[in-house]
């Protein structure tokens, strides 16, 4: 019913907490499904797992941008976020509050989606227990590979992704 790729966002988001690898599944998601839609709900998603990234990092104008721009898009995809299983009023609250506490400059703390379908929940929470993953615990703010993941991956396939990118766009001109 769900893309296996959001079950796996959801399970990230609310078991590993690593908001990276979030952001990693569902850009690989919706550049398969939507890529050149950069309003769709899979974007605004995106964005609000990658504000999450900044805030814990202590980023605060990276997830002030990156959360307004977020909340913009998943406004105006109510309906699709709702399909998926979020309660988007309390989704979109929910964030606006977190705006405001990044604003002030307050320090991060764990969120948890409003997941209002039962059986997606179920299946989320059965997926983080066959990982190993605790179910909506607070982050692992000691857990430097977690909180600082974009310097510790190994970046050669994203090399040699823009460089291949870089000759196609070449060969074009």
């Amino acid at each position: 019913m769900y893309p296996d790729k959001y079950i796996e966002f959801l399970v990230h988001f609310h078991g590993d907490r690593d908001y990276f690898e979030c952001h990693e599944l569902l850009e690989e998601y919706w550049k398969s499904t939507d890529p050149n839609n950069k309003k769709s709900a899979w974007v605004g998603l995106i964005l609000m797992a990658v504000s999450f990234y900044h805030h814990r990092r202590e980023n605060l104008n990276g997830a002030e941008r990156t959360l307004r721009k977020g909340i913009v898009i998943l406004e105006s995809r109510a309906e699709e976020i709702q399909a998926l299983g979020l309660d988007t009023g309390q989704l979109i609250k929910d964030l606006k509050n977190r705006l405001l506490l990044i604003q002030k400059g307050g320090d991060y703390s764990s969120v948890n989606l409003p997941i209002i379908d039962p059986l997606l929940k179920e299946e989320c929470m059965k997926f983080c227990a066959s990982k190993g993953f605790p179910w909506c615990f607070d982050s692992n703010l000691p857990d430097k590979d977690i909180v600082h993941r974009h310097k510790r991956r190994d970046r050669t396939m994203v090399i040699k992704e823009r460089l291949d990118a870089l000759n196609r766009k070449k060969r074009q001109e």
